[in-house]
């Protein structure tokens, strides 16, 4: 079976293909947890005259449509990731602010099972976890 390609999985989600889509796409291809300036910085090296709101339409209309996740760390600006689906968590370092993945800590999503739920069916749990990372760690 041939792998999807970006122009597909847009096609899929019923999303136009443009070249700034692809580029974002393209961007947060193997660097996961970018913000928007970082995306923007990357998306214009394949597409020089791309404005900024564009770049950030085409942030949510990705993460709208579930091609993105965006993750939102207190105190930090939002980050874009393509690992969907799987409700996975994040660690983050309160002295650099890096961000990485934490799988699941137990069983099927939403990973957690709360106390209550107040009538709400869970779908998803986001948990965060803060500390410092190994260079942070090894610096103080």
């Amino acid at each position: 079976m041939t792998p999807m390609t970006d122009t597909d999985l847009l096609r899929q989600h019923g999303l136009r293909v443009t070249a700034p889509r692809l580029a974002v796409l393209g961007a947060l291809e193997g660097h996961a947890h970018l913000d928007a300036d970082a995306v923007l910085q990357r998306v214009r090296a394949a597409v020089p005259t791309v404005s900024v709101q564009a770049v950030y339409d085409v942030l949510h209309a990705l993460s709208d449509a579930g091609l993105l996740r965006r993750i939102e760390p207190a105190g930090h600006p939002a980050r874009y990731e393509r690992r969907t689906g799987d409700n996975h968590h994040h660690v983050v370092c309160r002295g650099c602010g890096a961000v990485d993945d934490v799988d699941c800590a137990v069983g099927d999503a939403p990973c957690l099972t709360p106390s209550s739920t107040a009538g709400f069916d869970v779908e998803t749990a986001e948990v965060t976890y803060w500390g410092l990372c190994p260079a942070c760690r090894t610096a103080g």
